[in-house]
């Protein structure tokens, strides 16, 4: 069967997320998604508890590690990775956790992108990031590693705002479920689609961020 996945979201328990977890569920049903990764910043809680309390949508437990060389996506893991290791160490502890290494948004500006540290230790390259800027660059840029690593080839959103998520998602030929999501994608059983966050969304997030951090104050 063919899973419609978006491997890269962000909630609340990422300081910059604006993603509650009924927000996750209402949005990836809404974008006709089978299952999201939870990948929140250089933590593993949030995931692992909303994959035990979701139970209509599948979610894969991930994490998003700002290594010393960039930024790295974790899927299948449910510990956290130490921040500030060299990208090839980090590699290294997601798979000793039991997950796989995605270079996310490995060519975009502005999002410690891990650029030339990518190799073929690596699972795969995130080429569709739908909030990398700029977006055709990063995608011609990750297309082409992928062809020089002869890795896999996934899409993820990067999400921080709940109706972002599923502007840009992974077909993963696999069954429904965690193990054989990330089996199947380390198999190369995957490709990406969708495209950019429009920039009105990108804007929404940004007024809404800010709204709640005033609020906060």
């Amino acid at each position: 069967m063919s899973v419609k996945v978006d491997l890269h979201v962000h909630t609340v328990y990422s300081p910059d997320s604006l993603i509650t977890p009924e927000d996750l569920v209402y949005y990836a049903k809404k974008a006709g998604l089978n299952a999201v990764a939870v990948t929140d910043h250089n933590r593993v809680e949030g995931a692992l508890k909303i994959a035990k309390e979701i139970t209509d949508l599948l979610i894969i437990p991930g994490i998003e590690v700002s290594s010393g060389n960039g930024h790295i996506v974790g899927l299948n893991v449910r510990e956290v990775i130490p921040k500030h290791l060299a990208a090839e160490e980090t590699v290294e502890r997601i798979h000793a956790a039991g997950g796989i290494a995605i270079a996310c948004h490995p060519y975009a500006l502005l999002k410690g992108s891990v650029g030339k540290h990518v190799t073929a230790k690596f699972d795969a390259i995130e080429v569709v990031n739908a909030s990398a800027f700029p977006f055709g660059r990063s995608v011609r840029k990750a297309q082409q590693a992928a062809d020089a690593f002869r890795l896999p080839r996934v899409a993820g959103t990067d999400a921080h705002y709940g109706p972002q998520i599923g502007s840009a998602y992974t077909v993963v030929d696999s069954d429904l479920n965690v193990e054989a999501i990330v089996k199947a994608i380390k198999a190369g059983r995957c490709k990406p689609a969708g495209g950019s966050v429009p920039l009105s969304l990108k804007l929404q997030k940004q007024y809404r961020y800010y709204t709640r951090k005033l609020i906060e104050k």
